[in-house]
């Protein structure tokens, strides 16, 4: 019986990413026994990775793909499978002077002909020379790189044919590219994020030292997939970069087994995890019908939140549930950050938990301030505080004029550090869009300071503004959510459309009945809800369950609902409302 890597070091003092190059990192920490640890869907241990045994596999590999023609600089797309060999192939083009370009599976996609396109998108953006797959998407190779000048592409099997390179590798330059990171593509068809070795060893750092505080002992687990920037810098760089014990469950496994998460923390006595909202909230769903008994989370000291916006009510709904089998209040740690950053940028102190901030919505958009409540407060929003911006990283929020703005003042965030990404590879044009001469990264994000700390409150993109007033797409989308029984996290988008006189508020909603009443009293009740919450009209649009597009990272891609929308992509369900439905 195969036992994981064990959480200690002994007699390895702990690093924190003060490397040059990420392949040092990996050289370091085969000097101990902590490694990677690969789970199936069942919580069964498939493969056992230490960091000695990954260094050897990796460097033997690197000299393969130099013999098969690979250059140092040479991009190489690798389909980013939760598997050892996705591994192997990413550290080895590390020690080849190579530069990886992790590649989504195809979960998010709409089938194989839309998966395919995107694929051979993403490979002409990154002007990759190799393409490597799991042997699961083999017998769609073909299709992916027909007509694309490429040196060489398959599965990593055939690399072992070959006899490997014997002489010296190639130097790795700490100013060079280590890898590329395509963007979630919430608002635009994902870039290539070109970060360099430096930036990256920068944002491992300070991740590691100022915001999780890792020490020896530690263990991190994780569901996020190695295409994102969360699954790939936060949950397999990072923990090597401080010589720190991964379990790993593929992410498709998680989606069906949530509980497992929790299962092997206990089990394991992992101490570090993120997860984006609706991580947690699907735990919660879960825990309502499968049993936790001998779950025991005490081990849990940095129970990571971030990559979309932070929903306060599953903050506490999660707390509520696990709290009694040794989930910590203080465990939470609230973050924010991007890949055009490497990964984080603010993180909550550790041991601090959710801190929250509740302000009145009314003066939040009309006048873009974040006050508190006062008595005469007819309705309130709670936001999540993201905390402090990590050492060496500057912000400031700004208005249309390019004005700092100050606390409590709703802007555009802008940041500025050495964790920032150096351009969107092969696109100038982009590149000068988000980063100013003097180093500043328009984030696109919208929000507030408050006692140093960030608060999001939106995506610029994503605002709706209708008869003067600034109205967030998600307040309306998680209202909706939270007050009608039949809808789920992810069941609602809203977005603006031009209208005869205004912008037209347009809801759709996944709609899981067949029965036409019930589908009417479903349109009427958000309506309803809409009109009485906010005091908005809209239209609301329901549509087929499955049907909302979503980002390669799981989030809900407002603009390509709001395109398909304009393109009549969707197939709305008939609903015969009564005469009188959402009358004023």
């Amino acid at each position: 019986m195969i036992e994981p890597t064990p959480s200690q070091h002994p007699g390895q003092a702990t690093r924190h990413a003060d490397f040059g190059v990420i392949a040092e990192a990996l050289d370091f920490a085969a000097q101990g026994p902590t490694g990677i640890n690969f789970y199936s869907g069942k919580g069964a241990l498939t493969e056992v990775l230490p960091y000695s045994v990954l260094r050897v596999q990796a460097l033997d590999l690197a000299r393969r793909m130099i013999a098969a023609g690979l250059e140092p600089g040479d991009r190489v797309g690798l389909v980013a499978e939760s598997d050892g060999d996705f591994v192997r192939a990413f550290f080895a083009c590390q020690y080849a002077a190579l530069v990886p370009a992790p590649l989504p599976l195809p979960a998010a996609f709409g089938g194989k002909d839309s998966y395919i396109s995107h694929l051979r998108r993403l490979i002409e953006s990154a002007d990759a020379v190799a393409v490597f797959v799991p042997t699961t998407l083999e017998k769609w190779l073909d299709d992916v790189v027909a007509g694309l000048d490429l040196k060489i592409s398959g599965t990593l099997a055939p690399l072992y044919d070959i006899e490997p390179f014997v002489g010296d590798l190639p130097s790795q330059d700490p100013e060079g590219l280590s890898y590329l990171q395509f963007s979630s593509g919430s608002t635009r068809f994902p870039l290539g994020i070109a970060v360099t070795q430096r930036a990256f060893m920068a944002n491992a750092s300070s991740i590691s030292r100022d915001g999780l505080g890792i020490r020896d002992g530690d263990r991190a687990i994780s569901w996020l997939p190695f295409y994102h920037d969360m699954g790939l810098v936060g949950f397999l760089l990072t923990p090597v970069t401080c010589q720190m014990s991964l379990d790993i469950i593929p992410t498709r496994e998680f989606a069906r087994r949530p509980l497992l998460w929790l299962n092997l923390i206990s089990r394991n006595r992992c101490t570090v995890s993120f997860s984006p909202s609706f991580g947690y909230d699907l735990c919660v769903r879960r825990a309502e019908t499968a049993s936790t008994e001998g779950i025991d989370l005490s081990s849990w000291r940095s129970a990571g939140i971030g990559g979309d916006m932070i929903r306060p009510n599953v903050l506490t709904r999660f707390l509520e549930r696990f709290a009694p089998i040794g989930f910590s209040a203080g465990a939470f740690v609230p973050s924010y950050g991007m890949a055009e950053a490497t990964l984080g940028l603010s993180f909550m102190r550790p041991g601090q938990g959710a801190l929250y901030d509740t302000i009145d919505v009314a003066v939040l958009e009309t006048a873009q301030r974040a006050v508190p409540p006062s008595e005469t407060t007819s309705r309130a929003r709670t936001f999540i505080k993201c905390g402090y911006m990590l050492p060496g990283h500057d912000v400031e929020v700004r208005n249309e004029a390019d004005a700092v703005l100050p606390d409590r003042h709703v802007g555009r965030i802008m940041v500025r550090g050495p964790s920032l990404m150096t351009c969107y590879f092969g696109a100038p044009e982009e590149t000068a869009r988000v980063l100013t001469d003097q180093g500043w990264l328009d984030t696109g994000d919208l929000g507030y300071l408050v006692d140093g700390q960030i608060v999001i409150t939106g995506r610029a993109k994503d605002l709706i503004i209708v008869n003067g007033r600034n109205l967030w797409p998600q307040d309306l989308e998680w209202t909706a959510e939270a007050e009608v029984a039949a809808l789920r996290s992810g069941d609602v988008a809203v977005f603006s459309v031009d209208g005869e006189t205004d912008e037209e508020v347009v809801a759709l909603v996944q709609c899981r009945t067949a029965d036409p009443a019930a589908r009417a009293a479903l349109a009427v009740e958000i309506s309803d809800i809409f009109r009485g919450r906010h005091g908005l009209n809209s239209n609301i649009v329901l549509v087929p369950p499955h049907s909302l597009p979503q980002t390669s990272s799981g989030k809900l891609s407002r603009s390509r609902a709001r395109t398909m929308y304009l393109a009549d992509a969707f197939s709305p369900l008939s609903v015969a409302l009564p005469a009188d439905a959402g009358a004023e």
